[in-house]
């Protein structure tokens, strides 16, 4: 049971660390977006009348309004789960260098401030960092059966590869993870993506040997 608990802790704290790796990204495409230099185009045509003029105006007008729309904040709210003991002051402190603005509310969840596009770059981050930790499990010390783990495009799908017969005590404690991760990447993608299933299949048959779903615990 001791080691059980230990091995959710530690899977707790590295989707903390896949989340702020995640943010940490979408600071830095933020900032090497805004130190690119701009280089105008300069045509020969420059001159025109003041009604071409009013007329260009009117047709980009639109488009700034889409931009206005596209950078309006959005809000997200972690739940007290995956926000642990962290302190207002901590939150603070990374908002401040990331662009976020973030606020621990009495529950103990925090509620993320973003804009739409550095929270579709987060999303995209997230997933990487995801698929990175997936493939990191596989072969490693502590599941040298595991030969391969895929997940379908929203984390709701998991297919766990393994020479195993039936998945042992380690391997067992994997679908929790992965309703975890699962979890995260629906409240960050703001879609109810409902059951996560994960399949445990046999590398030399090829026969799923073990089922679990999220609904089967509370879990989702």
């Amino acid at each position: 049971m001791v080691k059980t608990e230990g091995k959710e802790l530690k899977m707790k704290k590295k989707l903390v660390l896949l989340l702020l790796l995640s943010v940490m990204s979408v600071h830095a495409v933020s900032c090497g977006s805004s130190e690119s230099p701009k280089n105008p185009k300069q045509t020969e045509d420059s001159k025109e009348s003041s009604a071409d003029s009013e007329e260009t105006e009117t047709s980009i007008q639109p488009e700034s309004n889409r931009d206005e729309k596209e950078l309006a904040d959005i809000t997200i709210t972690l739940p007290a789960l995956y926000v642990g003991e962290t302190t207002q002051e901590e939150l603070d402190e990374k908002a401040a260098q990331y662009g976020y603005k973030v606020t621990k509310n009495d529950d103990g969840s925090a509620t993320y401030v973003m804009t739409k596009t550095q929270h579709k770059q987060m999303l995209n981050s997230f997933a990487e960092e995801l698929h990175t930790a997936l493939d990191d499990i596989a072969g490693s010390e502590d599941y040298p059966n595991i030969t391969e783990i895929k997940a379908n495009e929203n984390f709701t799908d998991f297919k766990v590869t393994t020479k195993s017969a039936e998945p042992d005590m380690s391997e067992s404690f994997l679908p929790v993870a992965f309703y975890m991760y699962g979890g995260m990447y629906s409240i960050l993608s703001e879609e109810d993506t409902g059951n996560i299933h994960v399949d445990f299949i046999n590398a030399d048959t090829g026969e799923v040997i073990s089922s679990s779903d999220s609904s089967d615990t509370g879990s989702n």
